[in-house]
């Protein structure tokens, strides 16, 4: 195998480990599109057991929510130097208008600076145009937030 074969089968594994590693990412049957630096792209596929109003048919907006969570904490561990845990501080998620009933969502997030304990992302929730976007969110994640791992990773 070559090198670019390598890093593929590695960024599948990836891409495995975060669709099934979360329980709440298997209940809503998120699926990894996309994962590069800093940036990641989940497909949240529409299900009756994710609607919010069965008279309507459009997804919950806690759906939403929690897909664009689990994508702009994964553009934060594109970002990162080094793997560590990390955890959400913030998340504000403006709804802009109804998922279309029986549809996809594309989900984006993007981690646009990292400092010592904090990283900062946007996300942007859509069907088929990121310009045309159901949900926009901003928020934060704190880093390294388990004190017993800090000093596994230190060493002590």
């Amino acid at each position: 195998m070559q090198g670019g074969d390598d890093e593929r089968a590695a960024m599948r594994a990836m891409h495995l480990r975060f669709e099934q590693a979360v329980p709440h990412n298997r209940a809503l049957g998120l699926r990894v599109i996309s994962m590069e630096d800093a940036r990641a792209a989940y497909l949240l596929p529409y299900a009756p057991h994710l609607v919010g109003n069965p008279e309507t048919g459009v997804l919950h907006g806690g759906a939403i929510s929690a897909a664009m969570d689990a994508a702009c904490g994964a553009a934060v561990f594109q970002a990162l130097p080094r793997p560590m845990i990390i955890a959400t501080l913030d998340l504000r998620i403006d709804y802009l208008k109804p998922a279309t009933p029986g549809r996809d969502v594309t989900i984006r997030g993007h981690c646009y600076k990292v400092t010592r304990s904090v990283a900062f992302v946007r996300g942007v929730a859509f069907h088929d145009d990121e310009a045309d976007p159901i949900a926009s969110g901003a928020g934060s994640f704190m880093l390294g937030t388990s004190s017993r791992l800090r000093a596994a990773e230190d060493g002590a």
